[in-house]
């Protein structure tokens, strides 16, 4: 049986004989159903019409994109350490070439992804690197996918690996979640954050919003709670959920003056300036 993959956001369900009836990720005020409905597609027909490509971002670090761009758009991120390799988010295809990539850097020994818009086809990763899955026990509910791979965990870090360390952030997804890399940037630490903190056009600041596509905000003490659970990590360089999103360095300055940024903006009541 086919497991379908929801066209708007892509997200992979579990093996069925017909299309779900409908997307619980997309049919919530965080996401979207298009005026024109709900579409579905499988894993072998995406195939046919994209492939995946990849860019290193800084060394031990490389993005993996689909081309045309489906879904919500997202690149995946592998993160090579000297003790394994682990997938940071996740996207809908996984192509040969894809995997034979992967492999040949050694496979990953983890997966563990942000929040549940980027979920996708994680289930289909796991299978095919013999990797377990690391989400966060607050976003259970959204798993479309079940299976043995998954892994949840509580609390508000978990540390993978010598010197990677999820951190558990809340604010878009309760479980929001990002990963922070001791040793990237050559040891002045890389934050890896999808859209719980997401880097914006500028590159100057990052912003928050429980629904990007839909425009809702979070409140203030939720910023101000990112803010304050990343304080006590270095990090100069924040890779955000797509290419070009990154922050090359600054990254610790740019959190704080974008909460603050954040915060005055929406306690104020909209005639000040900000900077």
């Amino acid at each position: 049986m086919p497991a379908f993959i929801c066209v708007t956001c892509g997200t992979q369900f579990a093996p069925s004989q017909a299309e779900p009836p409908r997307c619980p990720i997309c049919d919530e005020p965080r996401q979207f159903v298009p005026p024109s409905g709900q579409t579905w597609t499988t894993h072998e027909a995406l195939a046919r019409r994209h492939c995946n490509c990849f860019r290193q971002h800084e060394p031990g670090l490389i993005g993996i994109g689909t081309v045309p761009a489906f879904a919500i758009g997202q690149r995946a991120l592998v993160l090579m350490t000297e003790t394994g390799n682990v997938l940071w988010d996740c996207i809908s295809l996984l192509d040969a070439a894809t995997i034979a990539l992967v492999k040949g850097l050694g496979g990953l020994i983890g997966i563990a992804v942000s929040h549940p818009h980027y979920y996708s086809s994680m289930v289909e990763w796991a299978h095919a690197f013999a990797a377990p899955i690391h989400l966060h026990a607050g976003d259970r509910q959204w798993v479309m996918r079940g299976d043995p791979a998954i892994k949840f965990w509580d609390g508000e870090t978990l540390p993978l690996l010598r010197g990677v360390t999820l951190i558990r952030c809340g604010g878009h997804f309760a479980g929001g979640t990002v990963l922070h890399w001791a040793k990237g940037a050559g040891g002045r630490g890389s934050l890896l954050c999808g859209d719980i903190v997401q880097v914006i056009p500028d590159r100057k600041f990052v912003t928050f919003m429980r629904s990007y596509p839909n425009m809702i905000p979070l409140s203030a003490p939720a910023v101000e709670r990112i803010g304050a659970t990343l304080e006590p990590y270095a990090f100069d360089v924040i890779h955000g959920a797509w290419f070009d999103r990154t922050i090359p360095h600054g990254g610790k300055d740019v959190i704080k003056r974008s909460v603050a940024r954040y915060v005055a903006a929406v306690r104020g009541d909209g005639a000040a300036e900000l900077h």
